[in-house]
């Protein structure tokens, strides 16, 4: 598997490989320092995705089995305009949650003529994990990446490190609620929602994550919405 240098979950990293990839200055992430009403109260609206930095460990990849086990039974409802992609890259999940953040929302983000809306056109009808392939082919994407991965706070870990951490989006299509992560078999709809309640309902969402694994600390909220500037 080729390995790119993992992403911080720091906007101003963030913010900085966007703007790259030609996403205007109009939306930006910020920090997400809670799940309490008043601590979702300060973000700016409206927000477009909130995208969860968890721990993979044990817990987390039984009930990842467990809940693709019950999708592939019960079935789920999936929206045809829904843009998700599988994790081909190693320690690109930073990545792929941003594009799943930003593809998702095409209709309110006016992309400037760049890496990531041709990789956007391109990909647009590709299956999920020729999507991920694309990615890993695609250089400008990758330059952008490396360039991001290596301005964070603390020093980039080595590439061919493995990593317990992992980045997750969430996002509203067509009035529900999807956490699309590359490592799934397929998005997951967390049932009803809109752009008005989708910060209240994405919290809720990643409540759950942190719920499962009660003992662990190491969570981290991020959302992509307007821009105060």
């Amino acid at each position: 598997m080729v390995r790119w240098l993992p992403l911080e979950s720091n906007p101003a990293v963030m913010n900085k490989f966007m703007t790259g990839l030609g996403v205007p200055g109009a939306w930006a992430c910020t920090d997400v320092y809670g799940l309490d009403e008043e601590l979702l109260a300060m973000v700016p609206q409206p927000v477009l995705s909130l995208i969860l930095l968890h721990p993979i460990n044990d817990k987390e990849e039984e009930f990842k089995a467990q809940e693709e086990e019950k999708i592939d039974a019960d079935g789920q409802e999936v929206s045809d305009n829904l843009y998700f992609m599988k994790q081909c890259v190693g320690n690109a999940c930073g990545t792929v949650a941003l594009i799943h953040a930003i593809a998702n929302n095409q209709g309110k983000i006016e992309l400037e003529d760049g890496p990531l809306k041709e990789f956007l056109e391109k990909t647009k009808d590709m299956a999920p994990d020729e999507k991920g392939t694309a990615l890993e082919n695609d250089e400008g994407i990758s330059k952008a990446h490396e360039e991001s991965a290596q301005e964070g706070q603390t020093e980039a870990p080595d590439r061919d490190t493995k990593l317990d951490m992992h980045f997750v989006a969430f996002v509203e299509v067509d009035g529900n609620l999807y956490e699309l992560d590359g490592r799934k078999k397929f998005p997951i709809n967390h049932g009803s929602t809109s752009s008005d309640t989708l910060l209240k309902d994405a919290a809720s969402a990643c409540r759950k994550f942190i719920e499962r694994d009660p003992e662990e600390a190491r969570f981290a909220l991020v959302a992509l919405a307007s821009s105060a500037e």
